[in-house]
């Protein structure tokens, strides 16, 4: 399946606007980190770099052909794109390994805050005659003690059926398919939105021109973007995702893991599912 909207965003597009939202919602998360860490960091990093090039015999031309990738990269804004997909599973991986609760996976560069409020129960702003497949999604949201977490929010962000994103492609009104849910006094709550389709992540920029020198493939699987959280509790990302979809083993952002596969059952022309959400006690 590819994206067939009309005015499919370009990478430098999608690009400019992750960038845009990195800077105004977490360029200032990473300050104060000490020197003595910046320099292990950095040192061990350059370390691979030098030890792949000796290991490799790395030529002049290879060296200058990824150095003008790295140009293009910068000057097409794609840095988000390309973090987000090959590099931030692993550091999901390390920062959640502590946790008992839920499992998590990565945040992706499309999320947006302040999606509209939708209460317990509610449906995603869409479209008139959005497309896509009817899914009810029912769960609660409980501490790893068993408690119900009364007042938790979901927020819900996914794709269209077209494979793209509110706020990223243009001509999609700007809360399509986003929105914020407030769990009752029992930690549940139930959504109605559609299934998402799957999608290639931009390939005209030079995010694209990696995947074609090496052979990879673009695809993503479907999914639904979640962050849950409560008072008191670790904040909760995932992506959810749909049996039998294709790309489940080879996701190009190595992002699916078995426990956020989703079992949907067929029911009134649409689909229903149910699937809850267990957070960590924040740690001191």
């Amino acid at each position: 399946m590819t994206a067939t909207h009309h005015d499919a965003p370009t990478a430098a597009g999608s690009g400019a606007s992750a960038t845009d939202r990195f800077k105004s919602d977490k360029t200032t998360q990473g300050a104060g980190t000490p020197p003595e860490r910046v320099n292990l960091l950095a040192r061990e990093v350059l370390s691979a770099v030098h030890d792949t090039i000796r290991r490799h015999k790395v030529t002049y031309d290879e060296y200058n052909a990824v150095k003008a990738w790295l140009i293009d990269v910068g000057e097409t804004g794609e840095w988000p794109l390309f973090l987000d997909v090959w590099v931030e599973h692993v550091v999901e991986d390390v920062a959640t390994e502590h946790r008992e609760g839920n499992k998590g996976t990565i945040e992706g560069p499309y999320y947006v805050p302040d999606a509209p409020e939708q209460g317990a129960h509610g449906s995603v702003p869409t479209r008139d005659g959005e497309p896509g497949t009817p899914l009810v999604w029912t769960g609660q949201v409980t501490s790893t003690d068993g408690r119900a977490l009364a007042g938790a929010k979901v927020e819900l962000w996914h794709a269209d059926a077209d494979g793209l994103y509110s706020q990223f492609a243009p001509g999609i009104p700007e809360w399509n398919l986003r929105a914020t849910f407030t769990a009752d006094e029992e930690g549940r709550f139930e959504i109605h939105t559609i299934r998402p389709a799957p999608y290639q992540i931009p390939t005209d920029g030079a995010c694209g021109k990696l995947i074609a020198a090496a052979g990879w493939h673009p695809w993503r699987p479907a999914h639904l973007h979640v962050k849950v959280s409560a008072p008191g509790h670790e904040l909760l990302t995932a992506q959810l995702y749909f049996p039998g979809d294709e790309h489940n083993d080879d996701d190009i952002a190595s992002a699916v893991k078995p426990e956020l596969i989703l079992d949907p059952k067929p029911a009134d022309g649409g689909e229903t599912v149910s699937y809850g959400f267990v957070l960590d006690p924040a740690q001191s």
